[in-house]
């Protein structure tokens, strides 16, 4: 529940907070009553009297001043979607329109957009956790992203789904050289298709790796043949 506002008085003292320049303690009659984002209480004075109304306010405005310092605090830690950003606020006992003024300032400010969000995610991704497609569309969905900003994203990566794929694939390959063919069909197959990569996709590059493997084992015992005959000879 929202905290009530104090009684009206007269303001007796107005000090900043230890730990935060934007936080001004207001004190009435001798009373700490509230504390006020510094903005507001740079509109009031020692002696000023200030009626319920007045206190409403200022109630309301530190509330606001609140709600929008947590929405920065989680957002220092990475980009975050707007259904995020609402949960957030939210779980944080927020009042629903508090919470829609915040992110709508949020948004103006450029620093809630789910499009750039939505981007972020899937570089972040590509550069340290390799997903496929269809594995980006369920954790974007996840994070409350639209339907369409999803596949406007997505559409943007399609031409380096096959280099993702492939590198992802060369480097487990590496660890499965030892494997018969059904092994390291297998085992390939189920690691890509566990990160989303489609189906067509992980069967072509596959495929693919099984041949060059293949062709390297043959050069190899070529190789070594020749070795051989060139001793004896």
């Amino acid at each position: 529940m929202p905290r009530r506002a104090p009684a009206p008085g007269v303001i007796t003292a107005l000090t900043f907070q230890k730990n935060s320049s934007d936080w001004v303690n207001l004190y009435l009659d001798g009373e700490f009553a509230l504390a006020v984002p510094a903005l507001e209480a740079g509109r009031l004075r020692v002696g000023q009297a200030l009626s319920q109304e007045d206190l409403e306010r200022l109630a309301a405005a530190a509330a606001h001043a609140r709600a929008y310092e947590r929405a920065l605090k989680f957002l220092g830690h990475r980009p975050r979607s707007t259904a995020e950003m609402r949960r957030y606020l939210a779980g944080k006992g927020v009042e629903p329109a508090r919470l829609e003024a915040v992110i709508q300032r949020l948004q103006e400010l450029g620093y809630l957009d789910d499009r750039a969000f939505a981007r972020w995610w899937v570089e972040n991704r590509q550069q340290f956790r390799p997903r496929g497609i269809y594995a980006l569309w369920q954790e974007l969905r996840q994070k409350g992203v639209a339907e369409d900003i999803i596949a406007e994203v997505l559409g943007e990566m399609v031409p380096v789904e096959r280099e993702t794929v492939e590198e992802l694939a060369r480097r487990r390959a590496a660890r499965l050289q030892d494997e018969d063919r059904a092994g390291f069909y297998r085992k390939l197959s189920a690691f890509l298709l566990r990160r989303g990569f489609a189906g067509e996709e992980v069967s072509a590059v596959v495929a693919q790796l099984w041949r060059e493997h293949q062709e390297q084992y043959q050069k190899s015992l070529d190789e070594l043949s020749a070795s051989q005959h060139s001793d004896i000879s």
